[in-house]
């Protein structure tokens, strides 16, 4: 039988609604921090084995048959970059569900679509940015609706990664290293 960890057992039961003796009764829910927190630990470890395991192993070149290009759809075997693949799953999701969004978005942007747009995106770019290791929390308003807004993040986890922003002729930051955050992961979820 297969262990369920603290984080799936707390989010099946707030989906399910769920007590701790497992009869449907009134849901308590998750507390937004832990959720959102537990959506990024999954984001991130796909993101980082799709760049490690992936994109890195083809380099610019692509190794063999698929090559990884920015203008991936352009090429019979394109692949797409990390920050496509990311941005594909947050519209796939989007398309499932209303329960949370995410984005990929940096106060260093390559594409224009990926630089803060609230307030509150900017301070958590700009504060994760200052302050490595540590993620920004708050609630914002956004068309007579409140968020709980998490902004985490996304740090170069392969040269792949580094080499493609200091050499991007778009890219507004031509210095970064290795290990270095280059902008952040920001998750909403409706209160």
């Amino acid at each position: 039988m297969k262990k369920i960890t603290l984080v799936t057992a707390l989010l099946l039961s707030s989906i399910l609604g769920l007590t701790a003796c497992g009869s449907k009764e009134e849901t308590v829910g998750i507390e937004p921090k832990l959720y959102t927190d537990s959506l990024f630990a999954v984001m991130k470890a796909d993101r980082t084995n799709y760049t490690k395991l992936i994109i890195q192993r083809l380099g610019p070149n692509g190794a063999g048959v698929i090559k990884p290009d920015e203008k991936w759809q352009d090429h019979d075997n394109g692949a797409l970059l990390p920050a496509q693949m990311f941005r594909a799953g947050a519209e796939a999701v989007s398309e499932m569900t209303d329960d949370f969004t995410y984005s990929l978005q940096s106060i260093w942007p390559i594409n224009s679509q990926n630089k803060p747009k609230t307030p509150m995106e900017k301070e958590g770019l700009q504060y994760i940015a200052d302050n490595p290791g540590e993620n920004f929390y708050g609630t914002e308003e956004l068309g007579g609706k409140k968020y709980f807004t998490g902004v985490y993040a996304d740090v170069a986890v392969a040269q792949a990664c580094v080499t493609c922003h200091n050499e991007h002729k778009d890219s507004p930051r031509t210095d970064f290293k290795l290990g270095e955050v280059m902008g952040g992961v920001v998750i909403r979820v409706p209160l």
